[in-house]
């Protein structure tokens, strides 16, 4: 039987390092990190690239058509939470950015390992349940 939630991982980075992972994702200091991924047909997808780059699609084509737009812009300007943001990748497999529980259970066993070594901070699982979603706040809607 085809299992019904597809995943996604997330890694948190120190904030001296996220900088680096974001414009330089081959860098020596992430070596420990890109052997895993790399191990995993894995990328790193900067939370908060994608957040801007959504956000300035919003303002090109009219934010009304975005349904995410005044949230993702909130988020952006409030400094903390562009803060948390800026040390947030998603991990991509093979491009995709969620996969079946398999990829993610081994990607995640193998990231286990640099939690907490001054590198990556966290490691969190994501899945499509919609139960399991954050709804947009009221006021954002």
């Amino acid at each position: 039987m085809r299992e019904r939630w597809q995943y996604q991982l997330r890694l948190y980075l120190d904030e001296g390092v996220a900088e680096t992972a974001r414009r330089d994702p081959g860098s020596p200091a992430l070596h420990a990190l890109k052997s895993v991924l790399d191990q995993h047909g894995a990328t790193l997808a900067s939370q908060l690239d994608a957040f801007e780059a959504y956000v300035a699609q919003a303002e090109r084509d009219g934010p009304d058509s975005y349904p995410l737009y005044k949230w993702t812009k909130a988020t952006l300007d409030d400094p903390e939470k562009r803060l948390k943001h800026l040390q947030a990748f998603a991990l991509r497999i093979a491009g995709n950015e969620v996969y079946p529980r398999d990829a993610a259970d081994a990607l995640e066993a193998d990231l286990r390992p640099l939690v907490g070594g001054g590198l990556v901070t966290r490691l969190t699982r994501h899945d499509t349940n919609p139960a399991n979603n954050l709804p947009v706040p009221s006021e954002y809607r």
